[in-house]
């Protein structure tokens, strides 16, 4: 808080910089986990509504609900950085394996059955009218 206090009033001379530094960028890794989970979590929903008999046949209604909630997250997450966006895009491909494995596991099926490349590129993925 004194950080802040001294950033605030000007007081530069004050600031502790190399606490500064180690707290925005502790900011900024967490940021950037939260949406590799978010990403990772849409990837594997869209999978699943394609993929997993009970959610096509019993809760489609719920999978898309869970799909909107994640694509609304990471979008409220990039409003005000770039930077982010940019990010995400680096490692979507990434996180959509992450997401292969984690479906072929929990359903039980072969790795093989699933896409090699991702399903959608990023604009895609955040689209609330693109369907998988």
């Amino acid at each position: 808080m004194k950080t802040v206090h001294n950033l605030k009033s000007r007081d530069f001379k004050s600031v502790d910089w190399e606490n500064l530094i180690d707290e925005v960028s502790d900011l900024s890794r967490r940021d950037k986990k939260k949406l590799e989970s978010l990403l990772r979590n849409l990837f594997e929903h869209l999978l699943r509504l394609k993929y997993e008999e009970s959610a096509i046949k019993d809760n489609q209604a719920h999978w898309k609900g869970e799909i909107h909630n994640f694509r609304k997250q990471i979008k409220d997450e990039l409003e005000d950085s770039l930077s982010l966006k940019n990010y995400l895009n680096d490692v979507l491909l990434k996180c959509y394996q992450d997401s292969r494995e984690i479906v072929s596991n929990k359903l039980q099926i072969s790795l093989d059955i699933f896409p090699r490349i991702s399903i959608a590129n990023f604009d895609q993925a955040l689209d609330e009218n693109w369907v998988f």
